[in-house]
Order: C-alpha cells, then sequence, then structure tokens
C-alpha cells in the first residue's frame, strides 16, 4: 500500500492540507496516511501523531522562545516519518518547523519524496533559502506565478497552482435581513491574534467616532473568529457606538462583505477574499516594537500587501506602523468615499491582478494531481 505523510504547522495548514486531501481521496481509495494536523484532516480520518497546537509559533519573539521546544519536536517528527516510510512526505505552509523535517527525512531516507505546498516567501527574505531547498525537495507548490522564476533560477522543481482563497465560491443564498437596510456598510478586520486585536481596536474605534462626527451614515461590522469574539466585544463594553456591530458567522460575514462600499483590513490573507469580493480597502497593520523592526531588517520588499508586491506600487493604500492611527485611517477612508473614480481605478487593478493568480481548476486538484503523479 502506498503511503503519504502529511505535515502541517499551524491550522491554517490543517485546512490547506485538508483540502488538497479530499481531491486525493476522490481519486484513489488504496492509499495509507499519517500526519501532523488538526481538526480538519481528522475529520478525513487522518490520525495525528500529536497535538497541533504544541509546535504552533507565528511571531519572531514566539519561535525564539520556544527555539528548544521546536527543535526537540522536529527530532520526534523525523523519527515519527521515517519509521511511518511513506512513499511522499507532503509539508504545508510553516517552513521554519515542516522544512526542517523534511530536510532531516531526506538525509536518512533520500528515497521518501518531498513536495512543499506554500513557498517561503524567497522574494521578500533570505533568497539563498532556495539553494538549500532543492537538496532535500522534489518538488515545490506555488501561490503566485512570479514566484516561479526564483526556483527555475537554481532548477528546484515548481508548479504554480493558484491561491486557495480565490478558489471559494461565494453562497448567494445567505439571507443577512439584518443588515438590508444597511446600505452603506464598512467592513473592518482587525485580526484574528490577540497581538493584533489589542493593537488595533483602540485605533479603530477611534476612527469609528471621527467618521461617525463627519458622517453618521456609515455602518460598521467588525469580523472576528468565534475564538476572538469576546475578546473584541471586551473593547466595546464602555463604548456607546450605535452604528458598529460584531458578526463571527462566516458564511454571514462573507454576505456581508459583499454587501460592503469600503473595507479596513489588517494586513494578511484576508485582503485577498476582500480584494475577490470586489470591495475597496485600505490596509492596516500595527505591531510590537521588536517584531516591526525586526521585520523592516530582514524584509527586502516595499509593501506588505500582495497586491501591491505584484504591482511594484500600493494600488492599495497601506498603513503601517506609525501612520496607522486614527487620523490617517480616518483621511484615507473618507477620501476614497468621496472619490468613485479613485474606488472604480483600484477595483478594476485588482481584478487584473486577481486574474493572474486563478490556477486553471483549484489549487487543491492542482496540488493532488502533482502529488499523485509521484505515486505510481
Amino acid at each position: 500500500m502506498k503511503k503519504i505523510f502529511i505535515l502541517t504547522g499551524e491550522p491554517s495548514g490543517d485546512k490547506l492540507a485538508s483540502e488538497v486531501i479530499s481531491e486525493i481521496l476522490k481519486k484513489r481509495s488504496d492509499l495509507k496516511f499519517l500526519s501532523v494536523g488538526g481538526t480538519n484532516l481528522e475529520k478525513l480520518g487522518i490520525k495525528t501523531i500529536y497535538d497541533q497546537k504544541e509546535i504552533t509559533f507565528i511571531a519572531f519573539t514566539d519561535i525564539i522562545l520556544n527555539f528548544f521546544k521546536i527543535k526537540r519536536k522536529i527530532k520526534d517528527t523525523v523519527n515519527e516519518v521515517l519509521k511511518f516510510n511513506p512513499n511522499i512526505l507532503f509539508s504545508v505552509d510553516s517552513p521554519d518547523f515542516t522544512l526542517r523535517v523534511a530536510k532531516l527525512v531526506k538525509e536518512k531516507n533520500p528515497k521518501i519524496k518531498t513536495i512543499h505546498f506554500i513557498a517561503p516567501k524567497v522574494w521578500a527574505w533570505r533568497e539563498g533559502r532556495v539553494k538549500k531547498m532543492k537538496k532535500f525537495l522534489d518538488h515545490i507548490l506555488l501561490l503566485f506565478k512570479f514566484e516561479k522564476e526564483y526556483f527555475e533560477k537554481e532548477k528546484l522543481t515548481s508548479t504554480f497552482v493558484g491561491h486557495p482563497l480565490l478558489d471559494k465560491k461565494i453562497n448567494e443564498n445567505i439571507q443577512i435581513d439584518q443588515f438590508l437596510d444597511k446600505k452603506n456598510i464598512i467592513s473592518i478586520f482587525p485580526g484574528s491574534r490577540n497581538s493584533e486585536i489589542n493593537h488595533h481596536m483602540p485605533i479603530l474605534i477611534n476612527f469609528i467616532k471621527k467618521m461617525n462626527i463627519k458622517d453618521p451614515n456609515y455602518n460598521f461590522i467588525l469580523h472576528a473568529t468565534d475564538k476572538n469574539k469576546e475578546l473584541l466585544s471586551s473593547f466595546l463594553l464602555n463604548e456607546t457606538i450605535q452604528n458598529l456591530e460584531i458578526i463571527n458567522d462566516d458564511k454571514i460575514k462573507s454576505a456581508v462583505l459583499k454587501k460592503s462600499i469600503f473595507a479596513v483590513v489588517k494586513s494578511g490573507t484576508v485582503s485577498l477574499e476582500v480584494c475577490k469580493m470586489n470591495v475597496p480597502s485600505i490596509i492596516i497593520y500595527k505591531m510590537n516594537f521588536i517584531n516591526f523592526y525586526l521585520a523592516k531588517f530582514l524584509l527586502n520588499i516595499k509593501f506588505a500587501n500582495m497586491i501591491n508586491i505584484i504591482n511594484k506600487r500600493e494600488v492599495i493604500p497601506e498603513l503601517i506602523q506609525s501612520e496607522c492611527n486614527p487620523d490617517e485611517i480616518f483621511k484615507s477612508v473618507y477620501y476614497f468615499l468621496k472619490k468613485p473614480d479613485l474606488i472604480a481605478k483600484q477595483k478594476k487593478e485588482i481584478q487584473e491582478t486577481l486574474e493572474t493568480l486563478t490556477s486553471p481548476s483549484s489549487s487543491s486538484v492542482e496540488a493532488s494531481n502533482i502529488i499523485l503523479s509521484y505515486i505510481s
């Protein structure tokens, strides 16, 4: 029986992996799986060797503080992969963990084919990593077409599969009667992590107050998750803003976003979802002093947002760190709202860019085809 070991490092990777494996299961029922995964892979009946939470570290400081714990987990994971002896090690995102495991596995058993989904952002920092990666990766799957040149240069086999966010279909049948009378909805995405919410919420509340003084005819919807809704609500306990609501149901959030006339979005993957819905926006982000200067020192890109990175200019305005304040957000949003020609221009440029990020079928189908091509 052919075997695949699936290696993820955080919930988003678990979700992406599960979508690819679902496509594989449609075509092959004779495969055996084992993983480092989460709830999404478990729903497919795939066992995880330990709880994914044990290795989910995101920020620079988190990785530094948990260095020895991560190192120990890498060693344990390598041993489990070798014991399982798969035909393919399929790693997804979280390169600080997954690629270290893949490297050691390949050194100890070169027969195991290594395929990695979501290429590390070598165009943003540490381009030299590609030279090392080609020694232990057989194939790397790309979200963006422009990434291909970085891997072709080092003769590492790569395939553009497209961005998973752009595969999702919008459900047109969701009823949002409570929002139908709110024609001027502005969606706000403060972030999903506690640190992001703690930095952004006081700023966003003051931005909304400024908007209400200027024009009270807008309605603001905070997009939350089940986990952070309570934290978001805590910032509003002593506030009396009548035109501000929090929603956490994913289906309702999508429907509300689609009806929004504008969005204020924290930098990250969610900005692509906003772009897909054809909603004009600005990008914000504020982090702690240490992480900001580490990022500034390490990164060699001018922009935070992917649309801007691809276009090499600011299609979507970015208010980062010191510029992420109530006054600047207010000025940017209000200026856009009074300039329909500017909004139309941004939407047109975004849609043209998104066309370059879409795969022929879907990212999960394309990725599954590559994986299956390595199993005879």
